[in-house]
């Protein structure tokens, strides 16, 4: 058809997956080389214990080792022992799913495409902008403070507020906890009064991602790779879908289904305070043609206009200082004039 190759015909309301058709646009294909395959291999992925890093003396240091390596060889990891109940997950993932099956009119209440807009619904990346489109709906919405954020979240389905309200509030101590024990582990003695603080008041918005079925997944995607300008994500999804690179052999690797474990990315603001120690890791988002598969991201940042920028502590003449400091607003403004679909990364902007 005429109209499927040009992104604009495909607006927020009106895309084929919302529409559920039963094949893939040309403007949604991407090329084989960017595609997604049946035959993906697992990733190893470190496994962190939070019993083990709230316990004292060695076994905890020990542990602190341990999330430093996978910070530093991965730059991603599963936590368990979390401490958020299993019914607190499951009840997040249900309103999120709740919400995506609303009828259209409820979900346009909250339709925008400005990335700058605290509360929107959206497809693809950049609605109708994008060269190449992707199988995705989004619900984003900020969650912190909650208090500060949360009558303007949807109020239907009836109980999301209060269901993705308790998981946010106890995903952000999670995100918290996990970011001073990062900084611990590169052995940082950071004056509590300079980074700790900006964090405490810092952003946390919510990404509730929904990939419905796609009649030919392997050739189109849910989000082209890309990394999280946080300084910290944390997933919660009810399926397997996400894929990170492999940076040992160049390999797309698929993230295996850990019942109870949440997913956790180091982000690009923890590259830079790290000096490039720790990676920002580049990921994507895969489909499938049986299942509407639901994945919320909690992502953590400095506030709006704070400016991350490398510990002093680990520059020296042997480690020049690598990257330009940078604030939240700085990525969206980067979002706002780019298609990261083109391979653009917010993080190779920062590079000096």
């Amino acid at each position: 058809m005429s109209g499927d190759k040009n992104p604009s015909s495909f607006t927020i309301g009106n895309t084929a997956q919302e529409k559920g058709l039963d094949y893939v646009p040309e403007c949604y294909v991407v090329s084989p080389s960017k595609s997604s395959s049946s035959g993906t291999e697992k990733a190893r992925i470190p496994t962190i214990d939070m019993s083990r890093l709230r316990m004292n003396g060695n076994k905890r240091s020990i542990a602190i080792e341990e999330l430093g390596e996978a910070c530093r060889h991965r730059g991603f990891f599963q936590v368990v022992n979390h401490g958020i109940s299993q019914s607190i997950l499951d009840e997040a993932l249900a309103m999120a799913l709740g919400f995506f099956d609303l009828p259209s009119e409820e979900k346009l209440k909250f339709k925008s495409n400005d990335v700058y807009n605290p509360v929107r619904y959206g497809t693809s990346l950049k609605d109708g902008a994008d060269k190449v489109q992707f199988w995705r709906v989004f619900l984003e919405h900020y969650a912190h403070p909650l208090d500060a954020w949360i009558d303007s979240w949807p109020h239907n389905p009836p109980q999301y507020r209060e269901k993705m309200g308790k998981y946010c509030a106890q995903v952000r101590n999670l995100a918290l906890e996990l970011m001073g024990m990062i900084i611990e582990s590169l052995s940082l003695r950071i004056s509590p009064n300079r980074l700790t603080p900006k964090m405490d008041r810092g952003m946390q918005i919510m990404a509730v991602n929904c990939y419905p079925p796609c009649p030919k997944p392997e050739m189109a995607l849910g989000l082209p790779p890309h990394s999280d300008y946080t300084c910290l994500t944390i997933i919660l999804q009810s399926s397997t879908g996400l894929e990170i690179l492999d940076t040992d052999d160049g390999n797309w690797k698929m993230v295996p289904e850990l019942h109870g474990a949440l997913q956790v990315h180091i982000g690009d603001h923890f590259e830079v305070m790290s000096n490039g120690v720790y990676k920002s890791v580049v990921h994507r988002a895969t489909l499938n043609s049986e299942k509407t598969r639901i994945s919320i991201a909690s992502l953590h940042s400095l506030g709006m206009d704070d400016k991350m920028e490398t510990a002093n502590e680990l520059i020296d003449e042997q480690n020049p200082k690598r990257y330009k400091e940078s604030s939240f607003r700085d990525f969206l403004d980067f979002l706002a004039n780019n298609d990261i679909a083109d391979g653009k990364h917010f993080i190779d902007t920062l590079k000096i």
